[in-house]
Formats: structure tokens, C-alpha cells, sequence
């Protein structure tokens, strides 16, 4: 005997046609009563409301709620919510790229005429965005060795709204004191933002130091996997309220499948960090006896020129260090003999990633600029990943013959 056919749906008294009922089919939401394990991906543009009344109040931010995934989504809100509890913030707003949340969180706190101190160890993206940028919209800059708080001290002036640091500079190393330069910006009616990317909240919680609003680059140690762009802002209420306000009229949000994998990422970050550091500080210490490294910047070596600020600031000294050879050419030769780390950019990665700043990160800034930022020709940047550590090791052995063979030739 046939099973009797489901009746088509009706529509005021019509039966639906075939691409009505395949629409609504399609996008019917199956009812869970168990609480998933991992933060779904809602993978959709658009959310309805019960009338026109509550999505007028959802789109007027007068209710909770959600409408438009290029203002939120719920996937990109639990991402947020998840930094801003690794940072003890009351709120945080998460972006497409690390540049994306440095450019809403400028703009939440700049506008014409206002003045910003900047240290002048800064990745280059955010120099080149406050020099070639924001400076045609009339925001001054002013950079600085954050390292000498008499100098920032020195750079305010009455039109100064910002103070920008990085917790461990891109790509000098250098750490920085942010509470006893936050205490002085304070003093001053002075906000205060400090980019944690090269730390992550695993070594560095710049809010409990008294920053005003931290940023992250989610693609770097939040992600880890090379696999993922994001970025994020955390702080008071008061303040990433102004972030998402930039957001919403310059359309930066986070994809909720990125912010997926994102959230994926931070599940490891801890374990992950501990062993991005162990492994630094070994390599480091490598190199520090190696025959034709000039100088090694890493944050858990006693020879580092913020050893003491260190100790205070981070957990550990982290996964980032970088080196000096004698010159440009004997950086290149290095990095063309290695083979475990991948030739590219970035870093937080499980892959060991090694770059000379001066033609990739900070490619930006000519001579006298990279002077100005001690940057030297021959500095070599390393994210030190997860392999095994002795091959490393012996890799970078080859990567220096290789740099010693070039000087002498």
C-alpha cells in the first residue's frame, strides 16, 4: 500500500508552487535541544524578526538582537565575547584583519586635528595608515622610543587624544612598559591602545596594566594555523561601542566561518604558547652563541634591553625573536637556505615563519625611516613555530653558513 503524500503548504488558502515550498524547505532551522560543544557557524546574511517593530528596534540597536551579519552575527559576537574574557574586558568587537580592528580602533578615538603618540617600533601597516592615511584627514602623529618615557612625556602636546604602543614591537622586540607609560598618558587626558598581537592574552592582558583598548590580530597566535584573517578590539563598554559604530558604517566585520575558526584556534592558544616559547627562548639562545649573529632579541634572554620590563609585563617570553647578520645580502642568503620555514609573511603559526623586515613587514619605510625605527639592513624576524626543535636548530646552522659564505664572497 503507498504512504499517503504530505500535503503542500498553503499560502492565504493557495497551495505554495515548487520554488516557494524549495525556499522555505531549504532554510527551515531543525529544532536542538542540546547545547552544542563547539559555537555554530551562522552562515547567513540576513535573521528574521517576529514583526516590523522588533527588527526596526534590532537595526536601531534599542533591543538585543540580530538583523544584518555586516553588523553582527552570532558566531563574530561569540568570538568577541571569548577575547574579551581572555583580557578581563567588559566588551569587544571582532574584525576581517588585524589592520581592519587597528583602523576602527584609531578612528573610534581621532578625528581632524587630533594628535597621536605612536612608538616608533610599529609594524609597518600601522605606520604607513597614520602617515600616508589618516594624516590627509588631518590626524598628526608623533613617533617616539617608548622605551624613554621622558620622550613620550616630551611628545604630548594640548591636541593629543592617543597614546599607540605595541606590548612587544614589530619587529625589534622591544617591551614596553605600559603601565608606567599608561599612568603618564592618564595624567594627560590621554587614552591609551596598545597592540598585543605579538604577546596574545597568553602572555599579556594590557588592560590589567590600565590600556584603555587592546588589539589583536586574530590571525596570528588566536588563529595559529595560518589558515584565517581577523582581528579585534576589546575595552569598556563606552569605548568599543564607538569601535563597532566604525565598524557599522565602514562594513569590517569578521566572516562567522573565520570567526569559527578562530574560536577553534583559542581552544589551544595556551598549549600552543608554551610551546612557541620554550622553543623561542632555545633557538635564541642558539643564536646568541652562533658565529655571525651580531645581536638576538628575544624576551626571555638576560641580554635583552628590557629584560626587567619583561619579567613584570609577560608570562613568558614568547614564540617571536629576530637576529642580526651583517648585512642585507647575508640576511637573504640566510633565509634562501633554510628549508622548514615556508618563504612568507606573517607569524603565529604552528609552521615556523622567518622574514626580513625591511623588504616584507616593513617594507613601507625607506632608509632614513627604518633608521628612525632601529630597524637594521641586516634584521631577521622569526615566528618560531611547532616542529621539533632540534631541527630548527640545525636548519638555522645551514641558514648561517650560508650567511657567512655571503659576506665572504
Amino acid at each position: 500500500m503507498s504512504e499517503e503524500r504530505p500535503q503542500a503548504p498553503q499560502a492565504n488558502g493557495r497551495s505554495q508552487g515548487f520554488a516557494t515550498r524549495a525556499i522555505r524547505a531549504a532554510s527551515t532551522i531543525p529544532p536542538v535541544d542540546q547545547v552544542p560543544t563547539s559555537v555554530p557557524i551562522y552562515q547567513t546574511v540576513t535573521f528574521g524578526s517576529l514583526d516590523a517593530v522588533e527588527l526596526g528596534d534590532v537595526l536601531g540597536d534599542r533591543r538585543p538582537g540580530y538583523a544584518y551579519s555586516r553588523i553582527d552575527n552570532p558566531t563574530s559576537d561569540a568570538l568577541a565575547r571569548a577575547i574579551a574574557e581572555l583580557h578581563g574586558a567588559e566588551a569587544g568587537f571582532c574584525f576581517g584583519s588585524g589592520m581592519a580592528a587597528i583602523h576602527a580602533a584609531l578612528l573610534s578615538t581621532l578625528q581632524a586635528t587630533d594628535h597621536v603618540v605612536v612608538t616608533d617600533a610599529l609594524y609597518g601597516g600601522t605606520h604607513s595608515l597614520l602617515r600616508r592615511v589618516l594624516s590627509r584627514y588631518g590626524v598628526r602623529s608623533t613617533f617616539v622610543d617608548a622605551t624613554d618615557p621622558g620622550a613620550v612625556e616630551a611628545a604630548f602636546t594640548p591636541q593629543t587624544r592617543l597614546l599607540y604602543l605595541e606590548t612587544i614591537s614589530n619587529p625589534t622586540i622591544t617591551v614596553t612598559d605600559i603601565g608606567a607609560l599608561a599612568a603618564r598618558a592618564h595624567a594627560r587626558g590621554v587614552l591609551v591602545a596598545v597592540d598585543n598581537t605579538f604577546a596574545s592574552p597568553y602572555l599579556c592582558r594590557p588592560l590589567e596594566l590600565d590600556a584603555d583598548l587592546v588589539i589583536e590580530s586574530c590571525t596570528k597566535w588566536l588563529g595559529g594555523h595560518s589558515d584565517v584573517l581577523g582581528g579585534a578590539v576589546v575595552g569598556r563598554s563606552e569605548f568599543i561601542a564607538r569601535v563597532r559604530e566604525v565598524q557599522t558604517d565602514t562594513g569590517g566585520i569578521i566572516s562567522p566561518f573565520a570567526a569559527f575558526l578562530v574560536l577553534r584556534g583559542i581552544e589551544t592558544l595556551a598549549l600552543r604558547m608554551e610551546r612557541h616559547s620554550a622553543s623561542a627562548l632555545t633557538l635564541a639562545r642558539f643564536l646568541e652563541e652562533a658565529p655571525g649573529v651580531t645581536r638576538v632579541f628575544h624576551p626571555g634572554l638576560p641580554s635583552h634591553p628590557q629584560a626587567a620590563v619583561a619579567q613584570r609585563v609577560l608570562r613568558s617570553g614568547g614564540g617571536m625573536l629576530a637576529f642580526e647578520v651583517e648585512s642585507r645580502e647575508a640576511a637573504g642568503a640566510l633565509l634562501g637556505a633554510l628549508t622548514i620555514p615556508p618563504m612568507t609573511a606573517s607569524l603565529g603559526s604552528v609552521h615556523t615563519i622567518a622574514v626580513h623586515p625591511p623588504s616584507t613587514t616593513h617594507r613601507q619605510l625607506d632608509a632614513e625611516a627604518l633608521r628612525a625605527a632601529g630597524i637594521p639592513e641586516g634584521l631577521i624576524r622569526v615566528s618560531v613555530g611547532l616542529e621539533e626543535i632540534e631541527d630548527l636548530i640545525t636548519d638555522f646552522e645551514a641558514g648561517l653558513r650560508a650567511a657567512r659564505s655571503a659576506v665572504t664572497a
